[in-house]
């Protein structure tokens, strides 16, 4: 059964939660209506895309994404409805659904805005067109093209990787750019070593589980989403390295060294 979920920058207690969700169930009723992700730090659609990118496959096909990140609407942006990969999203055309698919979607729409309130009345109302099964056409005209916002990705040479920071997680460890397929496309059969932030920490492998190297120390492995993460087993990395989103990973061929002015 197709859900509709939220994903919003709001604290569980703010009153908008309430007034989409009573309006979903009102529009919707019997409908499942699940908080994907909330406190989203303000304006912050990167960190909402990456979420919703890696998220939504997860739900039944056919379910309704509403995204609630930095959602007013600015001038020469739209609210479109969009289709791709069996789904539906609804939210602002501010480069975030771009982010989500990484490609051009299946089906877009600008939404006609009727006699909507606001953007909440909006997305609430496009929602329950698509649960009582109108296609996007009936909701709304064709805009062309989402607008474009590119992630930013890992650069590579033939030794070293220079990628960042993307995500922290629940338990402070640091998630990278860095796919397994980039990082075993350069350093298969290479030794190498990981630089976290600076030329002081570093690890000279990948650990499968957090418990392969002994409590207190760093460790770098690919998550579920065979992203290269930094962790620390017991404790938290981001806050005893300072990490944030935008930190640097660095990845040298340990036979071929850089120089220090190349470090972090």
């Amino acid at each position: 059964m197709p859900v509709i979920t939220l994903t919003t920058e709001w604290r569980p207690d703010d009153i908008y939660n309430g007034i989409i969700k009573g309006k979903l169930c009102s529009l919707c009723p019997g409908t499942p209506i699940i908080d994907n992700a909330g406190s989203i730090q303000p304006f912050n659609i990167s960190h909402a895309a990456f979420i919703v990118r890696n998220t939504f496959l997860n739900y039944p096909s056919g379910s309704i994404h509403i995204l609630c990140v930095h959602s007013e609407a600015h001038r020469n942006e739209e609210y479109l409805a969009v289709k791709s990969k069996g789904h539906y999203f609804i939210g602002t055309d501010n480069g975030i659904f771009y982010l989500i698919l990484n490609s051009e979607p299946d089906e877009v729409v600008r939404i006609d805005r009727g006699g909507a309130n606001d953007e909440l009345d909006l997305f609430a109302r496009t929602a329950a067109g698509i649960c009582a099964g109108k296609k996007l056409s009936q909701l709304g005209s064709s805009p062309g093209q989402i607008s474009e916002r590119l992630p930013i990705r890992a650069t590579i040479d033939r030794d070293n990787i220079i990628g960042s920071i993307i995500f922290i997680d629940s338990y402070g460890n640091a998630i990278s750019n860095i796919t397994r397929e980039v990082f075993y496309r350069v350093f298969a059969g290479k030794e190498f070593r990981i630089l976290v932030q600076s030329n002081k920490n570093f690890t000279e492998h990948i650990s499968e589980t957090y418990n392969d190297v002994p409590a207190g120390e760093l460790l770098a492995r690919f998550n579920i989403l065979d992203l290269l993460e930094i962790a620390i087993n017991g404790d938290n990395v981001s806050e005893l390295l300072s990490l944030s989103t935008g930190s640097t990973i660095r990845i040298d061929n340990i036979n071929k060294p850089a120089q220090p002015n190349q470090l972090l």
